[in-house]
């Protein structure tokens, strides 16, 4: 529909008035968006507003093509290792303060639309190319093309790419006319009709579409799955549901409960027969309980190895006065939140690791040059202090990887003459981030803070730059904020793993069947002849 305004805007981009470089056009909708919401809206009549209001809406969904295109070039010339990012969801989630889901949307957005370049240079179409016409004309939005790839990643792999190109564009079209939602119910025809008995799919489909996920803890610390098993696992599953998720088995409600597997030698059956009287549970509760009767006896029979490593063991940390309490939250090293009441019956049958960082025993936690690899007494000095990666905006906001998914960091660097494998120069970090440490333009610099509040742990920023020393706070949510006490000096200590038995710092326990003494483990090995190493100020622990 033409009108005056409209007339005038044309003649002005017929008439090359416009810009022509993006920064400048980028100012120009920058100042123009300035004096739009600056601007009183009230003399406008009703139909002039629902004028105004679809021309924001195509403004807002060509925009999203922008947003596409911006993207693609920022990740065809690795731009976001500038501004010291990894990848461009980090530069999103974290640079541009999107968050995960926001940057995912919008990384999944350019993959579908974008057009992208080959390692010979070349400008590739876009992969949905009717959608990204649809996108630019501002008939469809963001989550019009994000329904498309759904779609389109259901149908079955032995459809042949002009099907598929001829689907992409059907749906397309029924985009500009319909909402995301009545947009799904279209695409579930089409599936319908592209593979209406489901003969067509196979096991490349499925193999592609499994997959299981456990969802970030609710406020409940409750967490839901979400996932699709291939028909071998599910055959599997219901095999091992059938023995041990049967009624009255592995109740732990019920300390008559019967646990195992329902045909053991060992099973009672006048115990499993009352004690199937007393379940009261359901079919997924029993499932539920099944799978943790089933963790404890992964752990209890070894099956994730010899406990040499920090994630073949099952380790929480937690502070002395929320154990003492049992009140709070308690944190595991694959990053799991545990109440304190479910804590203390998930240590009845741990080894301790406690003694290890209260006193100074003859685990090696000074190793110098001797050796680059961070010991297991460590390690577990550095859950207790970090709980978690310490970089700074890494894969998720802030890196919320857990402390079983790091590595022990050097600060100095190792490959440097100053690098030493001490406690108080180790930090945390995930791999990626970890490899990301150098001098270059790209990378990242760290170091050990050694006054202040947060004395003792590892702080970031990008080399080459004076930009202020950044620390990661999401692992010390909720917890106290001076968490290395002051020495008796007054000065705060620069080994804060490490603490007497009076001091609230953290309590790291190994779910592991205790022995008679935690020494015929090798909980307490004494320190080899590998110098430096410094002595220990203290008697190693009686048993």
């Amino acid at each position: 529909m033409s009108s005056p305004i409209t007339d005038s805007i044309a003649t002005v981009v017929a008439t090359g008035a416009l810009p022509e470089r993006p920064a400048e056009l980028l100012a120009l909708i920058d100042a123009a968006a300035v004096k739009l919401a600056e601007t009183s809206l009230s003399p406008e009549t009703e139909p002039e507003l629902l004028a105004h209001t679809q021309t924001a809406e195509r403004i807002r969904r060509r925009w999203d093509g922008i947003s596409a295109a911006l993207l693609v070039e920022v990740s065809d010339r690795n731009a976001h290792r500038t501004a010291g990012y990894l990848n461009p969801h980090q530069y999103l989630s974290q640079g541009l303060r999107l968050g995960t889901r926001e940057a995912g949307r919008r990384l999944r957005m350019a993959e579908a639309i974008g057009e992208f370049s080959n390692f010979q240079g070349q400008t590739l179409p876009p992969r949905k190319p009717a959608t990204a016409a649809a996108v630019a004309a501002g008939t469809v939005g963001a989550e019009h093309a994000l329904v498309i790839s759904g779609v389109l990643a259901k149908v079955p792999g032995c459809i042949s790419p002009e099907v598929k190109a001829r689907a992409e564009a059907e749906l397309a079209d029924a985009a500009a006319g319909l909402n995301p939602d009545d947009l799904g119910k279209v695409g579930d025809r089409l599936l319908a009709h592209l593979d209406p008995d489901g003969q067509e799919s196979d096991h490349v489909d499925r193999q592609r579409q499994r997959g299981i996920t456990i969802l970030p803890q609710d406020r409940q610390l409750m967490s839901k799955v979400r996932g699709a098993m291939t028909p071998e696992l599910r055959a599997k599953f219901e095999v091992i549901l059938t023995a041990w998720a049967a009624p009255g088995m592995n109740n732990p409600t019920d300390p008559d409960s019967p646990t195992g597997t329902i045909d053991a030698e060992s099973i009672d059956a006048e115990a499993l027969a009352a004690a199937r009287g007393r379940d009261l549970r359901s079919a997924a509760q029993r499932t539920h309980d099944a799978l943790l009767a089933l963790c404890d006896y992964v752990l209890a029979h070894g099956g994730l190895g010899a406990p040499s490593r920090i994630p073949a063991e099952l380790v929480i940390t937690v502070t002395d006065q929320e154990l003492a309490a049992h009140a709070g939250i308690s944190l595991t090293a694959t990053g799991t939140r545990v109440p304190i009441g479910e804590l203390v019956r998930l240590a009845a049958e741990a080894v301790p690791h406690l003694a290890v960082f209260r006193n100074h025993t003859s685990e090696v936690l000074y190793q110098g040059r001797a050796a680059r690899f961070a010991s297991k007494a460590q390690r577990l000095a550095l859950f207790a202090r970090d709980r978690g990666c310490t970089a700074p905006g890494c894969t998720a906001p802030g890196c919320d990887r857990p402390f079983a998914q790091t590595q022990a960091h050097h600060a100095p660097d190792w490959i440097t003459p100053a690098g030493r494998t001490d406690i108080d120069a180790l930090g945390a970090a995930c791999g990626r981030r970890n490899r990301a440490v150098g001098t270059n333009r790209g990378q990242w610099e760290t170091i050990i803070l050694t006054d202040g509040p947060h004395a003792g742990r590892m702080a970031w920023r990008p080399a080459t730059t004076n930009h202020p020393w950044r620390l990661n706070p999401i692992h010390h949510a909720g917890q106290p904020k001076n968490l290395h006490p002051p020495d008796s000096d007054g000065r705060r200590s620069s080994r804060p793993a490490i603490r007497s038995a009076e001091d609230s710092g953290p309590v790291t326990l190994s779910a592991m069947r205790r022995p008679a003494c935690p020494a015929a483990r090798g909980s307490y090995r004494r320190a080899r002849a590998a110098p430096p190493v410094r002595p220990p100020d203290r008697d190693p622990p009686e048993c």
